[in-house]
């Protein structure tokens, strides 16, 4: 499995997540505009799977949460953004 691959991977982890926490989806909903439709077409697209990874890195306690739920270390998160669509990008914050 290639880098972008393993990122999907892991992104699809992270939406998986949303799925389970009612509270985060409502408030991913919100901030992407997007709806149910949106997260079953965007599963197989990297750059959809890119806003959700972004979505979870915009707080800390997103991305501690997905750690813990899923075993990753919480660096996986940027790892994986790195290799999405976009991640080449220089982060400003």
């Amino acid at each position: 499995m290639n880098k972008q691959e393993s990122a999907e991977t892991l992104a699809l982890q992270a939406l998986s997540y949303l799925l389970t926490d009612e509270d985060l989806l409502v408030q991913f909903f919100a901030a992407s505009g997007a709806d149910a439709g949106a997260l079953r077409a965007g599963a197989g697209d990297p750059v959809f799977l890119a806003a959700v990874v972004d979505f979870l890195l915009a707080e800390d306690a997103r991305v501690l949460g997905f750690a813990a739920a899923s075993g990753h270390r919480p660096e996986a998160l940027i790892v994986a953004r790195q290799a999405l669509p976009g991640g080449d990008l220089p982060a400003w914050t």
